[in-house]
């Protein structure tokens, strides 16, 4: 029996504490908002890409989590990530500005966009085949808490301390995780001669990143009435098409069919 089976109930504790802080994440500054508007001094459309830049960035950025662990091994990305995660969250609750929130919104989503595939990863490794479907009802109970827990909590710390604190409650979980991460996660065999296709990843990110800023934005400017959500609708075609076809014709695709 390998360390990461013989400390499986840690490991599972270190996966479910790393899927709620990320899942948390994605309601958690909602009810945040109308407080975030007076003190960054944001209009309600400006503040809204408090929300958005989080999930363009964190949808993005999903695909690169299977190159970058066969580059350099799950425990490094999964540590970098939750650390990142960790320190965008604690620069969230320090931005001066609306501009400050937005980058520091995006760096999260960055380093939040592993966090789910590589729980997922983690959990099945660490569990014999026929527990596996034990194992992802284990983590979809994190998958859910998070958004169900996000918005009371978030009220909640909002009226009773500062709207800063919704992101300041990822530092403790955070530094439990990563030390727990650290100290009982095995790591998986790297290849660091995998090449990356990054044309095809380049189309990839601009069909998802317009496709998610066109659904994000598109019940406030009216859906097709609006010239910005057209151009992201055409964005997003247009991207994926060339992806489609880069995918067809490439000798090494970022993703092979």
């Amino acid at each position: 029996m390998d360390e990461t089976v013989s400390h499986r109930g840690l490991i599972t504790v270190c996966v479910m504490l790393a899927t709620i802080m990320q899942a948390l994440d994605t309601t958690i500054a909602n009810v945040a908002l109308p407080y975030m508007m007076g003190s960054l001094s944001a209009t309600l459309d400006q503040i809204n890409w408090v929300l958005t830049s989080y999930i363009v960035a964190a949808a993005i950025a999903i695909p690169l989590t299977g190159f970058m662990v066969m580059r350099f091994g799950r425990k490094p990305v999964f540590v970098v990530a939750v650390s990142g995660f960790t320190l965008a969250s604690v620069l969230c609750g320090l931005a001066a500005s609306l501009d400050q929130m937005v980058l520091f919104r995006l760096l999260q989503g960055l380093f939040g966009a592993p966090l789910v595939p590589l729980s997922q990863s983690v959990l099945l490794d660490s569990y014999p085949r026929e527990r596996h479907g034990s194992a992802m009802a284990i983590w979809g109970v994190g998958v859910m808490v998070g958004p169900i827990l996000g918005p009371t909590l978030g009220g909640w710390l909002t009226e009773n301390y500062d709207w800063r604190w919704v992101f300041f409650i990822n530092v403790p979980i955070g530094i439990l995780t990563v030390a727990g991460l650290m100290k009982y996660l095995t790591d998986t065999p790297r290849n660091i001669k995998a090449s990356f296709d990054w044309t095809g990843f380049i189309f990839l990110a601009l069909a998802i990143g317009g496709l998610q800023m066109m659904l994000d934005r598109g019940e406030n400017l009216d859906w097709f009435s609006s010239t910005e959500i057209m151009i992201e609708a055409g964005l997003a075609a247009l991207a994926f098409y060339m992806f489609i076809v880069h995918m067809m014709t490439s000798d090494n695709p970022f993703i092979d069919p």
